[in-house]
């Protein structure tokens, strides 16, 4: 029985700025100095908020929280290239590119402070809650880019994971219905080389997760995740496909420069010169070379766009702090179950008498 070829693939990987600073002008895409500007502070507002917010969690104020540090370009590139009508559909690691859509930092720290308020989207729509269980959210987006299709829209769903989601079968799932219903979604998967403690080399045995997008039948491509600029432009190019019905896999080549969250300590999986060599290709030191050899960027705007930054951020924690203050605890035990359970009852009754009260049980 004869063998013949009936398929052949590639996967083409995107870089536009260079951690040693050479720009491919031929890819270079046309954005204004403003909007060159505006990506920069983005980036910026994202990474002290997440210093600010493990800050508060080591203090006590903030529950668990989930560092995007070393990933803002990932994001931000991607989120910048959405129009406002397009739905984001987040998992908890996507600080940046919730702030670019348009969530205010205060709802980000009411999230992590355990207010479900946190997780409503400005305005009501475009876009989903966190999702905390892994590789959930790209079902949910794949839905989302079907339904928009079905009426006649052209708005696309943007659906972010890291490279453990893609060892779930929800995620190959969402990618298989996306491609047979020309869902309008893009799918972006960060990969930050470790699902929490586990490293890439021991979850998959490809050469690249853009290729799983091969079986489903859809455009997968690869690009440099800490190249801000790269990242914009096949975004760019991914959003204008899905709203063809043309869902696209992106696969951002990242590093999660901080804990996976802060009840994680990434010294014990991994090495410090590879830490040191991640911090060198830094998204943000990138692009801020970039500005400044443009002339862009001066010590002036850097401190400009700073001192704007701490002082929305410093608002942001006293909004916070506003809204968790009027909540009542005793709450937590109150909308769980219609009838509250004997142990829970004696619970609420020592919570309400005070700190440190003691229940018969």
């Amino acid at each position: 029985m004869a063998r013949e070829e009936v398929a052949e693939f590639t996967i083409e990987s995107v870089r536009v700025l260079d951690a040693d600073e050479t720009v491919d002008d031929g890819l270079l895409p046309e954005l204004s100095d403003e909007a060159l500007l505006d990506l920069y502070e983005a980036m910026k507002r994202s990474r002290r908020l997440d210093e600010r917010a493990i800050a508060l969690q080591r203090r006590g104020e903030l529950g668990t929280y989930a560092p995007a540090i070393g990933q803002e370009a990932a994001q931000v590139g991607t989120a910048y290239a959405m129009a406002d009508d397009d739905w984001i559909v987040p998992s908890f690691r996507e600080q940046p590119a919730l702030l670019v859509h348009g969530t205010p930092p205060d709802r980000i720290l009411q999230y992590a402070l355990g207010m479900e308020e946190g997780g409503e989207i400005p305005g009501g729509e475009g876009g989903l809650p966190p999702a905390i269980p892994v590789g959930t959210q790209p079902l949910h987006a794949a839905g989302i880019g079907w339904g928009e299709r079905l009426q006649g829209r052209e708005n696309v769903a943007v659906t972010y994971f890291g490279d453990g989601a893609t060892s779930e079968g929800d995620v190959y799932e969402a990618l298989n219905f996306a491609g047979v219903y020309d869902a309008q979604t893009v799918f972006v998967c960060q990969n930050n080389r470790y699902a929490i403690s586990t490293g890439i080399e021991k979850q998959t045995a490809a050469e690249t997760l853009a290729q799983k997008a091969i079986a489903a039948g859809i455009e997968g491509i690869q690009v440099d995740g800490n190249d801000v600029l790269g990242v914009y432009r096949v975004a760019q190019e991914a959003l204008d496909l899905a709203r063809d019905g043309e869902p696209v896999l992106i696969e951002a080549l990242t590093y999660r420069r901080s804990m996976h969250t802060t009840s994680d300590d990434p010294t014990v999986y991994r090495e410090r010169e590879e830490e040191a060599e991640w911090e060198a290709r830094d998204p943000i030191v990138r692009f801020q070379v970039f500005l400044e050899d443009r002339d862009l960027l001066d010590e002036g705007t850097k401190a400009e766009i700073d001192e704007r930054i701490e002082s929305e951020l410093a608002e942001a924690i006293d909004r916070a702090r506003e809204a968790r203050d009027r909540v009542d605890p005793a709450d937590m035990f109150r909308f769980v179950y219609d009838d509250l359970p004997p142990e829970l009852e004696a619970q609420l009754e020592a919570f309400e008498g005070g700190a440190g009260g003691e229940t018969d049980g």
